[in-house]
C-alpha cells in the first residue's frame, strides 16, 4: 500500500497543474500540509451541489486527496474549498517569501497552513475568521505556526495590517475601501466578486501607485457570502455586467471618479474598467 505522502504529493502536483501552474514551491506548499488536520476527523461529508452532501467511505485520509470540497460546518454550508480553484488563485495573486499576507474568511486554516508555507519564516499572516467555532478551530490547528494569528472578528469593519496579498475567502459585491487601502504598492487583492443571485467571478486587483490599481476578472466562481460586504443594488449592477460583457474585457479599477465609457461594472466609489490607461 503506498504512504499516504505518495497520495498527498500526487494531489499536489494535480491541482496546481490543474490551475495551469508548474510552479514547484506551490506544488511544496499543498505536498507539505496535511490536508486531514484541517478538516476534523472522518468519516468526510463531501459536497456534491445543490446543498447535498456524500459521506465518505471511511475515515482513511488518504480519500482528502481528491479535488474535492470537504463540508466544514454544513448546517452553514462552510465548506474547505474545491483545491484546484485555491491553487488557481494562489497562482494568480503569487504569495511570495518574507510576504505579509491578510486572509479573510479562514475556516480552520487549511489554506492558511498552505499561505504560511509559501510565505516561510521571515512572512507574516494574519487571518480572519467571523464564524468563532471554525476560528477557535484555526487558532488550535495553526498554532505551531508562530508567524501566523488568527483573529475570530470580521475584516470588513476595521483596518487591516498593510499587506502584499489580501486573499478573500468569502463573496463580496464590492472591494471594501479597508482592503484596497491596506494593499502596499504593488499589492495583490483576490476576492470573488458575487452577486445575490448566483455565480460571479473571482477578481484580481494589484495597486500599481497610490490611487491606480489594475484588476483582471480570471473565471467564474461562487462562494458563501461576506458578511459586511454585500449591497443588493451592486450585486444587480454585476449581473448586469455579466450578462453582457466578457470577463477578459476588465483591465483596471477606478475609484471616488464618475465611470466613462470604459465602465464594466460602477457601484457608489468605484468602477471596473475596460481600458488599460488612466486619466
Amino acid at each position: 500500500m503506498n504512504p499516504i505522502e505518495d497520495y498527498r504529493a500526487f494531489y499536489a502536483n494535480f491541482i496546481v497543474k490543474s490551475a495551469g501552474s508548474t510552479d514547484e514551491r506551490l506544488i511544496a506548499a499543498f505536498t507539505s500540509v496535511r490536508r486531514e488536520d484541517y478538516v476534523g476527523p472522518g468519516p468526510w461529508s463531501v459536497y456534491v451541489g445543490s446543498g447535498d452532501y456524500l459521506k465518505t467511505i471511511s475515515d482513511d485520509p488518504r480519500l482528502l486527496y481528491q479535488d474535492i470540497l470537504i463540508g466544514l460546518a454544513i448546517d452553514r454550508g462552510i465548506n474547505n474549498g474545491q483545491p484546484s480553484l485555491h491553487a488557481a488563485c494562489l497562482v494568480a495573486c503569487d504569495p511570495r517569501s518574507s510576504d505579509t499576507i491578510t486572509h479573510i474568511g479562514c475556516g480552520s486554516g487549511y489554506y492558511t497552513a498552505v499561505l504560511a508555507e509559501l510565505v516561510g519564516n521571515t512572512g507574516y499572516i494574519t487571518a480572519f475568521e467571523i464564524e468563532s467555532d471554525l476560528a477557535d478551530r484555526a487558532c488550535s490547528n495553526l498554532r505551531h505556526l508562530p508567524r501566523v494569528v488568527v483573529l475570530g472578528v470580521s475584516a470588513t469593519d476595521r483596518p487591516l495590517p498593510k499587506s502584499d496579498v489580501i486573499y478573500v475567502n468569502a463573496g463580496a459585491t464590492h472591494p471594501l475601501d479597508v482592503w484596497l487601502d491596506a494593499l502596499k504598492l504593488q499589492g495583490r487583492l483576490i476576492f470573488p466578486l458575487t452577486t445575490d443571485k448566483g455565480f460571479g467571478c473571482m477578481l484580481l486587483i494589484t495597486r500599481i501607485s497610490e490611487a491606480k490599481y489594475t484588476a483582471k476578472a480570471l473565471f467564474r466562481a461562487g462562494f458563501i457570502p461576506c458578511v459586511g460586504a454585500r449591497d443588493s443594488a451592486t450585486s444587480d449592477s454585476i449581473i448586469a455586467a455579466l450578462e453582457k460583457q466578457s470577463l477578459t474585457s476588465v483591465r483596471s479599477l477606478r475609484r471616488n471618479s464618475a465611470p466613462d465609457a470604459t465602465v464594466w461594472c460602477a457601484s457608489s466609489g468605484w468602477w471596473l474598467s475596460s481600458a488599460d490607461e488612466f486619466d
